[in-house]
């Protein structure tokens, strides 16, 4: 069996150190995967695109057969790969500058024709965010909306769990490999989530959840939704990371009003005060989406 389009997407998805612009440099300068995958090392050396570690780590993995046994023992797994020259990728993601080439997943993946909304804030959550997020989670699963978080503690565990008391989809977006629950006291959201909605991620099997990775992975909890709703976030929060890139996507920025002098209510305050759309209730949430689907309810 010879190797398919998906399977050298697949293949240079696992090489350390060989991520979105080292891909692009590569096809710029041989045309397609399976020219880098035959280019010898000194044809990969003398494109002066990439390092003598990134050679090495190239040409080491080229193994046909084991390329090939790995990708067809993804579904056994119940795991999925996806590259931007399927169909099935997802047509919001496909829209960002710094789109991933390619995205695993457990479950499914969002749907384009229905409305998406990212629910993120603190980890170190208080009762009352527990509370709105679970509230606001469930309605919106309710009036058939997805809910997009990052399956982390807090917030986001909230937003899942409230999307799945609604009987809606819920999909978490990792920064590790999909075959990981990060954090490990996460396993029941983890399993109901992707039943329910799906696990993604740009980072091959076995990834380890490092610190660097989640940046990255922010970019695609904006990339999958159409408006971002922050609850409670501290004046120096990784929420800000988030949403950074949803507005530079064009993305709606939504967020929970807090008390004066709370340092969880902080960063939702200091949103509101720089523009992001005061959310009272879900009816201002669904007003949003109304518009933008043109009647959608």
């Amino acid at each position: 069996m010879e190797l398919t389009n998906v399977m050298y997407w697949f293949w240079i998805s696992k090489i350390p150190e060989i991520g979105i612009k080292t891909i692009d440099k590569l096809l710029e300068t041989f045309g397609s995967l399976e020219k880098i995958f035959y280019a010898s090392e000194s044809q990969l050396l003398d494109s002066n695109n990439i390092t003598m570690q990134q050679v090495s780590n190239l040409i080491k993995s080229r193994n046909e057969d084991k390329i090939i046994e790995q990708y067809n023992k993804l579904q056994e797994k119940d795991i999925y790969f996806v590259t931007k020259d399927d169909e099935a990728y997802p047509a919001r993601l496909r829209e960002i500058y710094d789109a991933p080439y390619f995205l695993y997943y457990k479950g499914s993946l969002p749907k384009d024709s229905t409305p998406s909304v990212a629910i993120i804030g603190a980890r170190n959550c208080t009762n009352y965010g527990k509370e709105i997020t679970l509230h606001f989670s469930k309605e919106l699963a309710k009036n058939r909306v997805q809910i997009i978080s990052g399956l982390a503690r807090g917030i986001d565990s909230y937003a899942h769990l409230g999307a799945l008391d609604g009987g809606g989809d819920t999909y978490g977006v990792i920064g590790c490999g999909v075959d990981i629950c990060y954090p490990s006291e996460n396993r029941r959201i983890y399993d109901q989530v992707s039943r329910n909605g799906g696990i993604i991620s740009e980072y091959p099997l076995g990834t380890a959840p490092l610190p660097f990775h989640f940046p990255m992975r922010n970019r695609l909890i904006a990339g999958f939704c159409d408006a971002i709703l922050v609850v409670e976030a501290r004046e120096s929060s990784g929420t800000f990371i988030t949403v950074d890139r949803g507005l530079e996507q064009g993305k709606d920025i939504l967020a929970i009003p807090g008390r004066i002098g709370d340092s969880l209510s902080y960063g939702c305050n200091r949103l509101i005060q720089n523009g992001a759309k005061l959310i009272k209730n879900v009816e201002d949430i669904l007003e949003e989406l109304y518009l933008k689907y043109n009647g959608y309810r």
